[in-house]
């Protein structure tokens, strides 16, 4: 047990333009999931945790309706998730996820913040191998017998829990997230859940410092500028 997973917290404050981004990529997301899997919530289970996790991060009702309604008129957007595997200083390893319509666009972009800050770019499978691809959630309201009481009498295979002062972490496979979610709110419906995501975890952390830490941090505020970046995922302890 322990995975020491941090929990992040979107900023309160967010500039215009990373809302813009933020809103442009949950556009994107709600979108894809709508004209794959169905545009009603209750039978697409992927679309309903989207809009779940938009309105946390206090994405408009306007901009959810709207990703959702261009499904149901008819336009047709050709989205596909890309990943990049960058090399930073002293071990680090990033992650780079995109739901892009333009995949030279996509990489050119990332390729520029590769060479912008003398990181190198490595070849499919370079990192993936030392992450681990898990469904993550976190709750208070009960403790850790409790929860895995309730994810045994449902029949949930859970890799890994445990507690954050207070804050319940359970880890399992990326497909068994709603039926963690569901094992829980058996047990109480009213439990919020804090952390709910599917995410890439490093097997092991490093600790960066000085011109080290200064070039990994400058390489993930740039990607994150990138317009079809969605999700960044990296093995650096905060």
């Amino acid at each position: 047990m322990g995975r020491a997973y941090e929990v992040r917290k979107a900023s309160i404050q967010k500039t215009g333009a990373a809302k813009a981004k933020l809103y442009s990529m949950y556009a994107r997301e709600i979108y894809q999931a709508a004209k794959s899997g169905g545009v009603e919530l209750e039978s697409n289970s992927v679309l309903k945790r989207l809009v779940e996790r938009a309105h946390k991060e206090q994405v408009p009702n306007d901009i959810i309706k709207r990703a959702i309604d261009k499904v149901n008129s008819g336009v047709d957007e050709a989205y596909q998730t890309v990943r990049y595997e960058l090399f930073g200083p002293s071990g680090s390893t990033i992650i780079v996820e995109c739901l892009t319509d333009n995949v030279n666009r996509s990489v050119s972009a990332v390729r520029a913040v590769v060479n912008k800050c003398h990181i190198k770019m490595g070849a499919i499978g370079s990192v993936m191998y030392m992450y681990e691809n898990l469904s993550i959630i976190g709750f208070k309201g009960l403790d850790e017998e409790q929860a895995m009481d309730a994810f045994i009498e449902n029949d949930v295979d859970v890799k890994d829990m445990e507690d954050h002062d207070g804050m319940i972490m359970a880890y399992a496979d990326p497909q068994d997230l709603f039926a963690m979610k569901e094992a829980i709110h058996k047990v109480d419906p009213k439990i919020e859940f804090e952390v709910d995501e599917i995410t890439w975890l490093p097997k092991e952390k490093v600790t960066l410092s000085g011109e080290d830490k200064e070039t990994f941090e400058r390489a993930i505020h740039l990607l994150d500028e990138c317009e079809d970046v969605n999700h960044i995922y990296h093995n650096v302890a905060q």
